[in-house]
């Protein structure tokens, strides 16, 4: 290491990077890549850029790589990468995915579509800028920024890149299990998802787990005319609207009571008191008197519970006619926080409808489109790598970063927490209005160029000697 060499140095380079057109040379040649996990033709494009785009990135920087198929046929490879310098030092797992949801090709407006990034201000478009290829070229880069100037991280670094996130992430449990010593680390920090706001850096400890089951009612074959039938045949819809009515209340408030979560503790609402939701350019309003009453907007998505019917089908949308019809259905999903009893969700549910006496609703598993659940986990608040991350972060955007129990949405988290037995922390570089997930997703250039600088300073901080022991 050069005499010379310090954390300031370390982030020069990386704005330099950054300013200099790398960051969006590379992130440019990763989106190319059709990397559509839940297209069974994108298999190939899956493996490709494992084999062509992260392998040879992460050889460059000193690491061996190791790929494991996936156990379950049609989906995408795992990727591990590792860089091991120091039995003494910490080894910290990092963590990204290179799938993307499909492309939507005919929809986006912006630039030449989604495979082909475009400037337009402060926002960089293509599909997987926000979700998750921007986002773990940023951690990569500071990775690499580091080196430069340090000449080694001075600590342990591992990093997963999984290939199916946005199809379920199917597969991935089943390959840590196998693995964990490969996977063990001290540590997990990782990057997805939005922060509180573009402008404010935020640490999240966790994500809110998804439930999705499907409610049909299906009472004969075939439709019957509504003028000769209507009054003597029941209504599928009606009994499926009006079961749905008991599920949450006309504010959106739940109505089971085994699905709400325990009261929201003090010290997490102490984290969220500061923090607004900000919904970005034209993202939609707020509903103040939408969800539970009496918890704040913050709370309501970090620290509640949140019921949605996701799709709803009575007849033919597209060509109504006049009889009533055999059945209905609706796609529903709960997202819950740590504290929720996922094993009774279901059961709860059924206990419920049977109750309010609508035992013609049948509970069944979610539509083969959308089967993708996933378990509610969190590191505690008070976790020493919980407090050093918090720090390192504010030692570089000299403020203190929003700290949040859960991101609104879901993740494989707890295959970190849980199967791992790791403190799992996650700094997003993405903001709410990022349109991930729909045509014209984008990143802002501006939240890259900072996040790149808090990423590089944490990695500094990793190999510097002062990380929580025996946490």
């Amino acid at each position: 290491m050069s005499q010379d060499a310090s954390r300031a140095g370390a982030i020069d380079r990386i704005c330099a990077y950054f300013d200099g057109g790398g960051f969006e040379d590379e992130l440019a040649r990763r989106v190319a890549f059709r990397t559509e996990s839940q297209r069974p033709e994108g298999l190939p494009e899956l493996h490709r850029y494992i084999d062509e785009e992260m392998i040879p990135a992460f050889k460059g920087m000193g690491f061996e790589t190791r790929v494991y198929e996936n156990p379950i046929e049609g989906c995408g490879p795992f990727l591990l990468a590792e860089r091991h310098e120091d039995d003494s030092a910490p080894t910290v797992l990092g963590y990204g995915h290179g799938d993307v949801i499909q492309g939507l090709d005919d929809q986006w407006t912006k630039g030449e579509g989604p495979w082909v990034t475009a400037r337009d201000g402060d926002k960089i478009y293509g599909r997987g800028t926000a979700d998750n290829k921007g986002q773990h070229t940023i951690n990569m880069a500071a990775i690499h920024a580091v080196l430069q100037e340090r000449g080694k991280l001075g600590f342990n670094a591992k990093a997963l890149i999984e290939m199916g996130e946005e199809n379920g992430s199917k597969g991935l449990r089943e390959v840590v299990s196998a693995h964990k010593d490969d996977f063990a680390a001290d540590v997990f920090i990782g990057s997805d998802g939005p922060r509180v706001r573009a402008d404010r850096p935020t640490v999240t400890l966790g994500n809110r787990g998804s439930e999705p089951f499907d409610l049909l009612v299906e009472l004969r074959e075939g439709g019957h005319h509504s003028g000769n039938w209507g009054g003597l045949l029941a209504s599928p819809g009606a009994i499926l609207n009006n079961a749905l009515a008991t599920i949450v209340d006309a504010n959106g408030a739940i109505q089971i009571e085994e699905w709400l979560p325990p009261p929201v503790s003090n010290s997490v609402r102490m984290a969220l008191k500061d923090i607004e939701i900000d919904p970005g350019e034209n993202g939609p309003e707020i509903d103040p008197n939408w969800g539970q009453p009496g918890l704040s907007p913050a709370e309501k998505v970090y620290a509640w519970n949140s019921f949605e019917t996701l799709a709803l089908k009575i007849g033919d949308p597209e060509n109504p006619v006049n009889a009533i019809p055999a059945k209905a259905w609706a796609h529903c999903q709960l997202r819950y926080v740590v504290g929720t009893d996922r094993e009774n969700i279901i059961p709860a549910l059924k206990k419920h409808l049977a109750k309010h006496g609508f035992d013609q609703v049948q509970v069944l598993p979610p539509h083969p489109a959308n089967t993708g659940g996933f378990i509610a986990s969190q590191t505690d608040m008070d976790h020493p790598w919980s407090n050093w991350v918090r720090d390192s972060i504010e030692s570089t955007a000299g403020e203190p970063p929003a700290v949040i129990p859960s991101m609104g949405g879901s993740i494989g988290n707890d295959i970190f927490t849980d199967i791992l037995g790791l403190p799992a922390i996650w700094v997003p570089h993405s903001y709410a209005a990022c349109s991930q997930h729909a045509p014209d997703e984008h990143v802002l250039a501006s939240v890259s160029r900072d996040a790149l600088e808090l990423m590089t300073g944490l990695y500094w901080d990793l190999g510097a000697g002062n990380t929580p022991k025996g946490a």
